[in-house]
């Protein structure tokens, strides 16, 4: 009976113990944009081609990974639609949007374009772009970006 007991236990400690091996996503910008923080609602917007341009006039250009399955399980949450949904509306603004092949080229083609916004995973972050507060919470923090 005992053991009954000490098996569930073990399972819940190691259960816990396991690293999660979630992919946090981050929301990039160029270093001359001005926005610090969006809502989701916002940034969901931004992601579907609703909004065009930033406040302070500069057109949006929305950078994406060519194939990324975190980047498209992130949109999906984001903008409440299944993940093929979501690449269907990708393809559907593939001249809305740039797609780029990695983390470093999103970097490098937001770092280099006024009015550009990216996702990235939190370990690709650098000093060439600026990280934009998603409902008031940077990454890493509870409920930053849904993912």
């Amino acid at each position: 009976m005992r053991q009954h007991r000490t098996l569930p236990t073990l399972f819940a400690v190691l259960c816990l113990a396991t690293p999660c091996l979630a992919h946090h996503m981050a929301i990039v910008t160029d270093k001359d944009n001005k926005i610090q923080n969006v809502s989701s609602a916002q940034l969901a917007k931004i992601f579907k081609g609703e909004v065009k341009k930033w406040p302070d006039g500069r057109n949006v250009i929305v950078v994406l990974h060519a194939s990324s399955p975190d980047e498209v399980t992130t949109l999906s949450r984001l903008t409440k639609m299944t993940n093929a949904e979501v690449k269907a509306m990708i393809a559907e603004h593939k001249d809305a949007a740039r797609t780029v092949a990695s983390d470093a080229d999103v970097i490098d083609t937001v770092a280099s374009t006024p009015g550009a916004i990216g996702m990235v995973e939190e370990h690709s972050i650098n000093d060439r772009v600026t990280v934009i507060k998603v409902d008031g919470k940077l990454p890493l923090e509870a409920g930053y970006l849904p993912h």
